[in-house]
């Protein structure tokens, strides 16, 4: 864990739970994709920087969840390296209690304060700044979280944050995390039709060709929507959905996964909603999901 992977003559990534980008500008400065999920994370990538003769220029943000953040106030306290990150997620990078806080929909409880959710804050420098390397494309990739980015560097390699996740992982979760169903599944288009020398997905392996893997991150989606639609072939509240949800994919409940499959589904059952295929009605001061009369929603994106 945590070795240092060459994968191009410029770029590299550090294999960590969230993998890690490194790109050298040159012998002595180098960029990272992501900085990991906590102090510790930071520390042992410091220790690799030292130990290869690189100074830390700057930490660039795909997004803003815990995992992927969590290292940037010790990086950047040590080196005094800048931190780019755009959009809402240089909001939730500088105040990071947004995460746990939109996760839950409310002051999130002690259970759900803690470095897995909720990183330490950073000071961030939007991508717009003149100081950023021109050389480095910002790819928009919204879905997975507000206005999650990926980064295409000179020599064709391409790190793709959290679009796409392993089979393994989709296989064992089911439910992978998303907020904008949508806006998920027109990245999924947007990377297939990508080419690159490389792609390197945070929670992935790198590889040269992604499309498979992008057509089954793209099938699971459209597995869990068929589930909804059977689940709410009745009136049901959001509680006995999610209920029903973890009982058909085995899930365990507690407070992580109550927020992030929950999150996740609500996110479901508001695309759903919006293109025709549930309705939602308030019964008893309730409100409820049931499959919309003549529901004839497309459902496609079979298994790969």
């Amino acid at each position: 864990m945590y070795e240092l992977v060459q994968i191009s003559e410029k770029c590299y990534y550090i294999n960590c739970p969230a993998k890690i980008g490194v790109y050298v500008e040159d012998k002595d400065n180098v960029y990272l994709i992501d900085s990991g999920n906590d102090k510790d994370a930071g520390r042992k990538v410091r220790q690799l920087l030292d130990r290869n003769g690189w100074h830390l220029t700057a930490i660039l943000n795909t997004h803003s969840n815990a995992d992927h953040i969590g290292g940037n106030k010790y990086l950047q306290a040590q080196t005094g390296c800048k931190i780019y990150a755009g959009g809402i997620e240089a909001a939730f990078t500088k105040y990071p209690l947004l995460e746990p806080s939109f996760l839950y929909g409310g002051y999130p409880c002690r259970d759900l304060r803690h470095k897995f959710l909720l990183a330490q804050e950073s000071d961030v420098t939007d991508f717009s700044d003149e100081g950023f390397p021109k050389e480095i494309e910002v790819i928009s990739l919204p879905g997975h979280f507000f206005d999650m980015v990926g980064f295409r560097m000179p020599d064709e390699v391409v790190f793709l944050a959290d679009c796409i996740s392993s089979r393994q992982t989709l296989d064992k979760y089911a439910v992978s995390f998303i907020y904008d169903v949508n806006a998920y599944l027109e990245t999924l288009d947007k990377v297939e039709r990508m080419e690159a020398a490389m792609f390197v997905p945070s929670h992935a392996e790198a590889s040269a060709d992604i499309k498979e893997l992008v057509r089954y991150n793209r099938s699971k989606v459209y597995e869990v929507k068929k589930q909804i639609l059977s689940i709410c072939s009745k009136p049901l509240c959001f509680e006995e959905i999610l209920q029903e949800v973890f009982r058909k994919y085995g899930l365990v409940m507690n407070f992580e996964q109550y927020v992030l499959v929950g999150s996740t589904i609500r996110s479901y059952l508001s695309w759903m909603k919006d293109e025709g295929g549930l309705a939602a009605e308030f019964q008893d001061n309730m409100l409820v999901w049931r499959v919309a009369d003549g529901d004839n929603t497309k459902e496609t994106g079979g298994m790969v």
